[in-house]
């Protein structure tokens, strides 16, 4: 069966899209129409070369969701899911390319996410950090006996999770799994402790906009971060997208439930090859390509 991936926060790159914009009515006219909707250039920042301003929340975000979900539609013939995932931000890209919402619609919960997230953040810093060589379980110790908020925030493949959580509390679990055995404990360059209980003013207010969303039924099952299961109801894909800010984004859970269930060719929709190399991690027996 064939599955559509597509990436998250941090797939991002200066000049993403511009091909796509030089090469595809489609695409120009999905572009221009951004550009209306969100009030400013985009494509200015994305085709550009100033890769600190595209870093900003407000802008990578609806980045990355245009690049994904545009390519998905001029891909044509060759979009065929049979199931799709995404990636923390990318699960927007995936339900828009299932037809769960337009891309309009999309592209204002991806925008209203993006600033509340950054609200949060300034409301109460936090920070993540990437795990790398120690068990799931050991990880989800070490953070429940660390004082103040930290948690396990992406299970991203076997020996990379990455924890989230206020800033010395981050700080002191890294300390502690590196003394545990973890091969490396890198904070990341992130401005805030996504998909944990410090989202949940994030979480409040794109609830409001999710809920007030028309959502359809999807044309193939969408794997959820949440429950890393397959779903096609349209009010439970709801329900686990609201969750989705505060909860971990439980990728390995989702690949390995995905090839279980049939998957046998996985192509990442969107910029860059991150997904691709996690899928890899999870079972190297599975091809992957890129969606260009």
């Amino acid at each position: 069966m064939k599955v559509f991936i597509f990436p998250g926060q941090g797939a991002q790159f200066p000049g993403m899209g511009k091909e796509l914009f030089e090469n595809s009515s489609i695409a120009k006219k999905r572009f221009d129409q951004a550009n209306e909707i969100l009030g400013f250039n985009i494509t200015e920042i994305m085709f550009g070369e100033d890769d600190q301003v595209l870093k900003e929340t407000k802008v990578t975000q609806p980045a990355i969701f245009l690049h994904s979900t545009i390519l998905s539609e001029v891909m044509n013939n060759r979009f065929r899911p049979e199931m799709v995932a995404g990636h923390s931000l990318g699960e927007f890209s995936a339900l828009v390319a299932a037809g769960v919402f337009r891309f309009e619609e999309g592209l204002s919960l991806v925008t209203e996410r993006a600033l509340a997230m950054q609200d949060a953040c300034n409301e109460e810093p936090g920070t993540m950090a990437a795990i790398l060589g120690l068990e799931d379980e050991k990880v989800e110790s070490i953070c429940e006996s660390i004082t103040g908020i930290v948690i396990p925030a992406n299970y991203n493949c076997p020996g990379q999770i990455v924890i989230s959580g206020t800033l010395q509390s981050v700080q002191n679990a890294c300390e502690a799994l590196k003394e545990a055995g973890a091969r490396r404990a890198i904070l990341l360059p992130v401005g805030g402790a996504f998909h944990s209980p410090l989202m949940a003013p994030a979480k409040d207010r794109l609830a409001e906009a999710i809920e007030n969303t028309s959502f359809h039924s999807p044309n193939c099952t969408v794997y959820q971060n949440v429950t890393a299961t397959g779903i096609t109801d349209p009010e439970k894909i709801r329900t686990n997208l609201i969750a989705q800010l505060t909860a971990p984004v439980q990728w390995t859970q989702c690949i390995k439930q995905m090839i279980a269930d049939g998957a046998s060719h996985f192509t990442e929709v969107g910029p860059g090859k991150v997904l691709q190399g996690l899928v890899k991690k999870i079972d190297r027996s599975i091809e992957t390509c890129s969606g260009v």
